[in-house]
C-alpha cells in the first residue's frame, strides 16, 4: 500500500489519507500571522453639505444631435474596454492581468542550474556539499505547514512540509498537503516566523500545489536537473516529518520510473525511490542532492507492514512545467479530459457480480461533450479506442498524449436493470474537454477523475 506523507500524528501507524490522524507533536495554541486588513475609509454625509452644484444649461436644439452621437460613441468605447478588461482576467497574464487580478498570477520559468558555487568549508574535494553543508544551506529554503480543520485553537490536525520557489514567497508542495477545504493554512519558516498561505494552484493529477505567503526576502531552493541523477547517487530530504521541523535524512537514489496509486484520485503517477526515511509530515519537502540542488519532491512512502525506507519523490524535471502552469494561470494548461468520475471495477470483482469490468460511471459533467452521448451514471465504460480496461490499472494512462478537442471512442456496457437479464452494449463518440482543474466530490470513496 503506497501512502502519502502528511502527517497527522507522532504514531506506530502511517495511514495514507492526508488528514485523518491527530498531531500529538507539539500540541498547543499557536499564533496566527498578524496583517488584517484595515476598513477603508468612508467619507460622511456632511461632507457634501454647502456644495453648491454649478447650473446645467440645456443644450441648443442645434446640437442635440451631435450630443447624442457622442453619446453613443463613448457608450460603445465603455463596453469595448469592459469586454477587453473581462478578457483579461479570465484568460491574461501578465502586468495587465495581475493589475486586475490583485498580482495573484505571474508570468514564471523556474530556472534550473547546474552545481552551484558555495562555500568552500562546506566542500569535499570534488565541490560536492558535505552532509553539514546541505543543512546549513538547504534548510532555510523549506518551511512546514500546518492544516488547521476544526479550529485553530487545539493545535493543527496535520502537517506537511514546502519548498520557497522565489524570494517573494512562492512555495510549491504536494497538493494533498495543501487541502483547499482546511479552515486555515500555516507555513512556518526554518527560523520560526509564521505566515497564512494563500492557494495559488493545485494539481491532484500530479500531486502539486503552489501556495504564496506574504514576506519577501526569503531564500528560494535551487533547482536540478533530476535527469543527471545516477543509480545509488546520495541525496537528502528535508522536511517537517510528524510535526519536527527542520528534520534532515539522507539516502541514496534506489531506482526510477516507479509509478505509485495515488489512492485519492485513483491514479498513478511517476516518481522516483530513495532509501533516505520519508515520513508523515515529509510530504511536499525537498529532496536535495548533494550539490544542494532540490532534484525531487518528497511525497510518499511504501507503508505495508514488512517494509521499511521504502520511500517516493517526484522528480524535479517532472514538477517543472506543472510549477509553472499553476503560477501564471493558477491551473495546468492542455491537458485532456472525457468529463467522468468512475469507480475501476477489476475483472475478478466483475466475476463475481456478473457484470463486464471496466470503468463504472459515477458523475458525468454536463459541461462536457461525453454528456451528449447515450451515456449515463451506472454505465461502464469497458474500452477505450479499442483498448480494453481490464488490461491495466492505471486508466487515465490512456489519455496520454491526447488534447483536448481529440475524438475518442469508447464502448459501453449497460447492466440490465433486472439481475435475471443480459445488459446492453453500445459505442459513443465525443470531444475530449480541456482540464480546468475543477474539483469533484462524490459519495464513493475511491473515484477516479477522467
Amino acid at each position: 500500500m503506497i501512502t502519502e506523507t502528511e502527517d497527522t500524528a507522532v504514531t506506530e501507524k502511517t495511514e495514507s489519507s492526508a488528514g485523518e490522524q491527530e498531531n500529538t507533536a507539539g500540541k498547543g495554541l499557536y499564533s496566527m500571522p498578524e496583517g488584517a486588513v484595515e476598513e477603508s475609509e468612508v467619507v460622511g454625509s456632511d461632507f457634501w453639505e454647502g456644495i453648491t452644484l454649478p447650473k446645467v444649461e440645456k443644450p441648443k436644439k442645434e446640437k442635440r444631435g451631435k450630443s447624442v452621437l457622442i453619446t453613443v460613441i463613448s457608450s460603445l468605447l465603455c463596453l469595448c474596454m469592459g469586454a477587453a478588461i473581462t478578457v483579461v482576467a479570465v484568460r491574461g497574464k501578465g502586468t495587465l492581468s495581475n493589475l486586475i487580478t490583485g498580482n495573484k498570477h505571474m508570468t514564471f520559468s523556474l530556472p534550473l542550474e547546474h552545481k552551484p558555487d558555495i562555500d568552500p568549508k562546506y566542500k569535499e574535494e570534488d565541490g560536492r556539499f558535505t552532509s553539514e553543508g546541505i543543512a546549513a544551506y538547504c534548510v532555510p529554503s523549506v518551511v512546514s505547514i500546518d492544516i488547521y480543520r476544526e479550529s485553530v485553537t487545539g493545535g493543527p490536525k496535520g502537517v506537511g512540509s514546502g519548498i520557497i520557489i522565489s524570494s517573494d514567497g512562492y512555495i510549491v508542495s504536494n497538493a494533498h498537503v495543501i487541502d483547499p477545504d482546511a479552515l486555515a493554512l500555516k507555513a512556518i519558516l526554518s527560523d520560526g516566523r509564521e505566515y497564512s498561505v494563500e492557494i495559488i494552484g493545485r494539481d491532484e493529477v500530479s500531486d502539486i500545489a503552489v501556495v504564496k505567503i506574504p514576506v519577501t526576502g526569503l531564500q528560494p531552493a535551487v533547482f536540478g536537473d533530476s535527469s543527471e541523477l545516477k543509480l545509488g547517487e546520495e541525496v537528502m530530504a528535508i522536511g517537517n516529518p510528524a510535526g519536527y521541523r527542520n528534520s534532515v535524512s539522507k539516502g541514496v537514489i534506489s531506482g526510477f520510473n516507479r509509478s505509485v496509486m495515488v489512492e485519492r484520485i485513483n491514479q498513478r503517477i511517476e516518481v522516483m525511490q530513495v532509501d533516505c526515511p520519508i515520513n508523515p509530515g515529509n510530504s511536499g519537502g525537498a529532496l536535495f542532492n548533494m550539490w544542494g540542488q532540490v532534484v525531487g519532491i518528497t511525497s510518499s512512502k511504501l507503508s505495508t507492514y514488512g517494509y521499511d525506507s521504502v520511500g517516493f519523490a517526484i522528480p524535479s524535471n517532472n514538477a517543472k512545467k506543472i510549477i509553472e502552469d499553476l503560477m501564471e494561470h493558477g491551473r495546468v494548461l492542455g491537458r485532456a479530459r472525457i468529463g467522468i468520475t468512475y469507480y475501476q471495477i477489476p475483472t475478478a470483482a466483475a466475476d463475481v457480480s456478473d457484470i463486464k469490468p471496466g470503468l463504472l460511471v459515477v458523475t458525468i459533467d454536463e459541461s462536457c461533450d461525453v454528456a451528449n452521448t447515450e451515456l449515463r451514471v451506472g454505465d461502464i465504460i469497458t474500452s477505450i479506442d479499442g483498448f480494453d480496461i481490464f488490461k491495466t490499472d492505471n486508466a487515465s494512462a490512456l489519455l496520454a498524449g491526447r488534447s483536448p478537442g481529440d475524438v475518442l471512442n469508447c464502448h459501453v456496457y449497460r447492466p440490465a436493470d433486472d439481475p435475471s437479464k443480459e445488459g446492453t452494449e453500445f459505442d459513443i463518440t465525443f470531444e475530449l474537454m480541456e482540464d480546468t482543474g475543477t474539483l469533484v466530490t462524490t459519495d464513493v470513496e475511491v473515484v477516479g477523475i477522467f
